[in-house]
């Protein structure tokens, strides 16, 4: 895995001791960053579009701050999850269209740990055609391969059992829970990543953050 780049630089001893810490106060790197996506959402907000939506917890996130979220994930189990947890919310519906084959446009498009599971130029070209206009926000993840890309895991990997027990401080009987998402390593380098964007969305902000995550920032301009 992409992780095991980073963690081969440091001893198996210190790996087991980060591997416990984290097993016993677990946190979700991706619900983590719903505030990043509320706090840059584009204004006005009508209209929001989360790819892989998964349970639907960004989508609830979403619900209070726009008149409409669509929810579109491939897995159809996590569908039926995001439709029960938003069943209460008027106006958040979930689609079982493919994500590019959503009818309308919108005025944000979310994705959280999704972009590395797509083809990524044309995903974002799709995306662009569905702003409009309005702003790309992702969450999402890169293979380390320079020096400044290892150091930023090795900080993630000491600082995530740190945030953990800050976010729960009581230890998790659960000690190391199934994965509850379809798991994929990315492909592409930040570097990689970073030229692909910049040719389909010009002036978006790419950004490094703790917890082994990027966040890609763009704002579609209006026509003329």
């Amino acid at each position: 895995m992409a992780r095991r780049r980073t963690s081969d630089f440091i001893g198996q001893a210190f790996r087991e001791r980060m591997r416990q810490l984290n097993a016993r106060h677990p946190w979700s790197h991706n619900d983590h960053f719903h505030s990043w996506i509320l706090a840059n959402l584009p204004e006005p907000c009508r209209s929001v579009l989360d790819v892989g939506c998964g349970r639907g917890e960004l989508l609830t996130a979403l619900a209070p701050h726009v008149d409409h979220v669509v929810g579109a994930d491939i897995d159809e189990e996590m569908r039926d999850v995001a439709a029960r947890h938003c069943e209460r919310l008027t106006n958040v519906s979930v689609t079982d269209r493919v994500w590019n084959e959503v009818e309308g446009s919108f005025d944000a498009v979310t994705m959280i740990a999704v972009l590395h599971h797509l083809p990524v130029e044309e995903a974002l070209r799709d995306v662009r055609r569905l702003l409009a206009p309005g702003g790309l926000l992702v969450v999402g993840l890169a293979v380390p391969v320079t020096l400044a890309d290892h150091a930023w895991d090795m900080a993630s990997m000491v600082t995530n059992p740190l945030i953990g027990m800050v976010k729960h401080p009581w230890p998790s009987r659960v000690m190391e829970p199934p994965a509850p998402f379809p798991v994929k390593d990315p492909s592409l380098s930040l570097a990689e990543l970073r030229d692909l964007v910049q040719k389909v969305m010009p002036g978006a902000v790419l950004r490094r953050h703790l917890g082994f995550r990027h966040t890609i920032l763009w704002t579609k301009p209006h026509r003329g």
